[in-house]
């Protein structure tokens, strides 16, 4: 029985792909890959200077309606008509694919880690962080997403836990989203530790993790493959990005959203990437766009999808869309992210500890 389900499982997650790519090829919007880096998808139409983005791809939609704004003011502004040509890949294999050679002018990815990965490369040379908001472009929180009307009841993360509810999130192998998701049960087992005895415990949060990874039904490669699996119906709960959710439901998805006591706030960030925009020569239009991506009318447009604004007038102007969790934390709480790439994801970290079942 346990081999039919996993071949059955394989062959629902082949079907899935098979989907995605036809739909894919039918919208007519993605290039073949070129020697193995992500694949571009490109305005038709031809501009005086080419802009690379390589982007994680939960923001793909916000910036479907940002380019064309940017692309307008930067043509008023210089006179100059620009083209964007725009990769979208889970943010650790998007991280990677830029560290490895892809020309992207700009990184848009899901966390710290996957910029700083580029910068340990040394295609990043610059303080990235010294830029407004610390060079991050949205915030969020991790949530749990179920079926219309919460059929099982959940309430928070210990029902994630319970025999037969089935869960679904990411892989952080190749998922930044995945890896905010983690941290967000690690770290809620933290708070549950310390509620209980004045002290985190983290044992008692790898336990938790475990517990609520023994009901997980599959690892997609990314945080919208991910979505895009709980669409089709597997799953009972899904762990995502709030914006995720909220966007999904403004455009007539059928969801609720349960949001944690205990969750954790994330942080996206933006970067120029050095080495390539010198080599291209499209610096200037590079920073003006992360600049961009910061200002308050394209805050506004994140808002719209879901994210929570950095920007502190839109933020304050928006803060009731958004609940508020008692217990929210963010990645200090775990010790910053170097602590968390080493006790969390090293090769003998707690996350592989989990999956070794040790």
């Amino acid at each position: 029985m346990i081999i039919k389900r996993i071949i059955t499982r394989r062959l629902f997650v082949l079907l899935l792909a098979v989907l995605a790519l036809t739909t894919a090829a039918g919208c007519g919007k993605t290039a073949s890959t070129n020697n193995g880096q992500p694949p571009a998808e490109s305005s038709s139409s031809e501009g005086d200077l080419t802009l690379v983005i390589g982007a994680y791809t939960v923001v793909k939609d916000a910036l479907e309606e940002l380019l064309p704004v940017f692309r307008q003011e930067w043509l008023e502004k210089t006179g100059q008509k620009l083209n964007f040509q725009q990769s979208y890949e889970a943010s650790g294999t998007q991280a990677r694919a830029i560290a490895g050679g892809f020309e992207a002018d700009v990184a848009i990815l899901a966390m710290e880690g996957d910029i700083d990965k580029i910068a340990k490369a040394g295609f990043i040379t610059h303080d990235w962080k010294s830029s407004a908001h610390n060079g991050l472009i949205t915030r969020s929180i991790v949530v749990l997403g179920t079926r219309a009307g919460n059929p099982l009841g959940i309430t928070g993360w210990e029902d994630l836990t319970k025999k037969g509810v089935k869960v679904l999130y990411p892989n952080p192998k190749t998922s930044g989203g995945a890896q905010w998701d983690i941290n967000a049960i690690y770290g809620a087992g933290l708070k549950l530790s310390e509620a209980e005895t004045g002290t985190k415990d983290p044992e008692f949060a790898k336990r938790f993790l475990k517990a609520v990874h023994a009901n997980v039904e599959s690892l997609d490669k990314s945080g919208r493959a991910s979505m895009a699996a709980f669409e089709y119906g597997v799953g009972d709960v899904i762990v995502t990005y709030e914006n995720e959710l909220l966007a999904r439901i403004k455009q007539g998805v059928r969801y609720d959203i349960v949001v944690p006591e205990q969750t954790i706030l994330i942080e996206n960030p933006a970067a120029v990437v050095d080495r390539i925009v010198d080599k291209h020569g499209t610096r200037d239009a590079a920073e003006a766009f992360v600049a961009f991506l910061q200002s308050e009318k394209a805050q506004r447009v994140f808002a719209e999808y879901g994210f929570r604004a950095v920007d502190e007038q839109v933020a304050k102007e928006t803060e009731a869309r958004y609940a508020q969790p008692s217990e929210l934390f963010d990645i200090e709480y775990l010790g910053g992210w170097d602590s968390v790439r080493e006790q969390l994801y090293s090769k003998r970290g707690i996350w592989y500890q989990v999956l070794a079942d040790l």
